[in-house]
């Protein structure tokens, strides 16, 4: 499967903030006063969230890799995680019961809640 590379965090926001401005200032300008000034508000707002997103995921992603303190880049908060049901029989029959405690409590995350 190829991946789509994704657009760069600062250049989302800046498109989105570019276009909420744009739309402020059609709004400003021209006043319409109809069912368009609705519209043009809610996209101006639209578009000031998906800016603030961006920034607030970049941030965040810039935050893991310090923490990792590794050169590589983020990985996205999303992806999946080994679990104890996607380890095969045989693998179990190997490993040994502690290490079936520190996968359990690897899964169950520093919140301390089990996904089950």
């Amino acid at each position: 499967m190829t991946r789509i590379p994704r657009p760069d965090v600062p250049v989302v926001a800046v498109a989105a903030s570019l276009a909420a401005v744009a739309l402020l200032v059609a709004l400003v300008w021209w006043q319409p006063r109809s069912i368009v000034a609705v519209v043009l508000a809610l996209l101006c707002v639209l578009f000031v969230m998906i800016a603030g997103v961006s920034v607030t995921e970049g941030r965040h992603r810039r935050e893991e890799a310090r923490a990792r303190g590794g050169d590589e880049p983020a990985q996205w908060p999303g992806q999946p995680v080994a679990r104890l049901s996607d380890v095969d029989a045989d693998t179990l029959e190997a490993l040994d019961s502690r290490d079936l405690r520190a996968m359990r409590e690897r899964r169950q995350g520093a919140s301390g809640f089990s996904d089950r």
